[in-house]
C-alpha cells in the first residue's frame, strides 16, 4: 500500500528503502520492542510491526504523526506514535532495536532550528545536528544486547558516528552503501559542497551508508 505523504512529512526514499533492508535482515524475535525515531509517514515503523515486533515510533511533526497514525490504521498494525523531539516522549524506557532516518544534509546557512519541509534534512553545517544526539542518547535506550540502526550521507561523517557509538561501548560497523543519484537539495547545493571539500568536482552520486551498533549483552 502507498503511504500517506501530506506536504511538509518526509516522502520514503533510498534511505528508506535502505534502512529496510537492513532491518529485514536483523534476527529478532516477535514481541520485540522497536523504537522508530523519527518516523516520518510511518514506513519503517510499519515495516518493523508486519514483523510482528512491538512498535513505538516518534515525529516532532505533528503532521508526520497524524500521517503515521492513518497509515497505521489503514494497514491494520498496531504501532504506538507520540509526537516528541528524538527520545524525550520515551525517556526511561529500553528496547531492543532502535532505528533513526534522521535529518543529515549538510545546510550552508547551519541553522539549528530548521524550519518548515527542510527540517526533514537540514541538519547543520556538517550534517551532524541530530546524529550526534543520536549517538551520545541512543545507547542508554537499548537493552543489553539491544541494537541501532541508523542511515545517514557519506558527507555527514560516518567516521565520526561509529567514533561516537564505540566511546559509548557499542559495536559500530558500516554494514550497507549505496550510492545514489543527487536529490533535488544536494543538486541545489553541490556547489557549496565543493567549496567546502565535502564533494570532489567529479562526483556526481552520493553514497548513503547504514551504521549498526550493537550494545554487549
Amino acid at each position: 500500500m502507498k503511504p500517506l505523504v501530506p506536504p511538509g512529512v518526509y516522502t520514503p526514499q533510498e534511505d528508506t528503502a535502505l534502512l529496510a533492508e537492513a532491518l529485514s535482515e536483523e534476527t529478532l524475535a516477535q514481541g520485540v520492542d522497536v523504537l522508530d525515531v523519527g518516523t516520518g509517514t510511518g514506513a519503517l515503523a510499519l515495516h518493523a510491526a508486519r514483523r510482528g515486533m512491538r512498535v513505538t515510533a516518534v515525529d516532532v511533526s505533528w503532521r508526520a504523526v497524524v500521517a503515521a497514525r492513518i497509515n497505521a490504521w489503514l494497514s491494520r498494525v498496531p504501532v504506538r506514535i507520540l509526537h516528541g523531539n528524538l527520545f524525550d516522549p520515551v525517556r526511561g524506557q529500553t528496547f531492543d532495536l532502535i532505528l533513526a532516518n534522521p535529518p543529515y544534509v549538510p545546510a550552508p546557512d547551519g541553522r539549528s532550528t530548521p524550519r518548515g519541509t527542510a527540517r526533514a534534512w537540514d541538519a547543520g553545517r556538517d550534517g551532524r545536528l541530530v546524529l550526534d544526539r543520536i549517538c551520545r542518547e541512543a545507547p542508554a535506550l537499548l537493552r543489553p544486547g539491544g541494537v541501532l540502526l541508523v542511515v545517514h550521507s557519506a558527507l555527514s561523517g560516518p567516521e565520526r558516528t561509529l567514533e561516537l557509538l564505540r566511546a559509548a561501548g557499542l559495536k559500530s560497523s558500516v554494514i550497507r552503501r549505496r550510492r545514489i543519484a543527487f536529490g533535488p537539495v544536494l543538486r541545489e547545493r553541490q556547489g557549496w559542497l565543493r567549496e567546502r571539500g565535502l564533494l570532489s568536482a567529479a562526483e556526481d552520486k552520493e553514497e548513503l551508508v547504514v551504521v549498526r551498533a550493537e550494545l554487549p549483552v
